[in-house]
């Protein structure tokens, strides 16, 4: 068993120092019959989106799209090189309301194309991590993070099956969790159930959609678990929670848990995508960030928090 510490992109490994500006949680690729008619589908817009982030100065871009819903794997090796932006794609599975009739088909991931993979979706996750993603066109492009979401209430047998093989990944390989959050869910319920009862190690685990959390003290808990949080502003058009950001951010930062933020724009949708999308973390809210602060915090939340979060003592099982 080898171990290297690097962060996974879709060209290759890649040593932390070399990421730079990082947009922690976004989407160049996305469909989800919640969302009809706002598919993200397109190779030539989602070159644009990174051109235009490149010239902000952004250098890396994490895309928290899971397995199953249109993650464009066979163009993001394309993309990387022909925008120079750094690209970590994610394996994993989101909530089961987010594919076909929600139903969980297989026997691999590889026979069912739009289905959720089963039986044995760790080592789905685990091939995607070390192996590649499906798809002739995209052989030896791996993931370099795991997603998975929580419910809207009580934690179902979904939720619970995705939160196990994606610890069980984890300790596989060594792959950052990442989190989709819901406001009517329980963010320290999933946390437990992966730290506490599956042994992930908190520093592993990165929360996103915390915006949409109203009572401050989840959000200073949750950070002072060990937990990294991905702030997403702006997120889908329609959350107006997501517009308390700065003010989230602030309010972490005076509690003393800089250390543990990161920035991400979440575009999900073509309404999203319209509004700027991740060019603003580095254009609106970098710079408010820099003279409230200084220039030092957002260097932190885009350049320094990601190093740390995503890179990986990487096992091979």
């Amino acid at each position: 068993m080898t171990a290297t510490r690097t962060v996974r992109t879709v060209l290759g490994d890649l040593a932390p120092a070399e990421l730079g500006a990082t947009d922690s949680h976004d989407h160049l690729f996305i469909r989800s019959p919640l969302l009809p008619g706002q598919e993200l589908d397109d190779p030539a817009a989602a070159e644009d989106v990174l051109r235009a982030y490149a010239a902000a100065g952004g250098r890396t871009f994490v895309q928290w799209t899971p397995w199953g819903m249109g993650r464009g794997a066979g163009a993001l090796a394309a993309l990387s090189r022909a925008t120079g932006v750094h690209l970590v794609a994610a394996t994993g599975v989101h909530q089961a309301a987010h594919y076909p009739e929600g139903r969980l088909s297989g026997p691999t991931p590889h026979a069912v194309p739009g289905a959720v993979p089963s039986p044995d979706l760790a080592e789905c996750f685990v091939t995607e991590l070390t192996t590649g993603l499906p798809g002739g066109a995209v052989d030896g492009v791996r993931a370099g993070l795991i997603k998975i979401a929580d419910d809207a209430g009580p934690l179902t047998e979904h939720t619970r099956r995705t939160a196990a093989a994606a610890a069980e990944a984890h300790h596989a390989t060594g792959a950052p969790i990442a989190v989709h959050l819901e406001p009517a869910g329980d963010p320290h319920g999933l946390l437990d159930r992966l730290s506490g009862r599956h042994g992930v190690s908190p520093d592993r685990i990165v929360l996103g959609h915390l915006t949409r959390f109203t009572d401050r003290s989840v959000h200073r808990s949750l950070a002072a678990e060990g937990v990294f949080l991905a702030l997403d502003s702006p997120s889908r058009i329609g959350h107006p929670d997501d517009l308390q950001a700065f003010d989230l951010i602030a309010d972490l930062v005076e509690a003393g848990h800089a250390d543990r933020l990161l920035l991400g724009a979440d575009t999900t949708t073509r309404t999203a995508r319209a509004a700027g999308g991740p060019v603003r973390l580095l254009t609106e809210l970098a710079p408010r960030l820099a003279r409230t602060f200084g220039p030092e915090l957002p260097d932190r939340l885009l350049v320094a928090n990601p190093a740390v979060a995503l890179v990986v003592d990487w096992r091979t099982p």
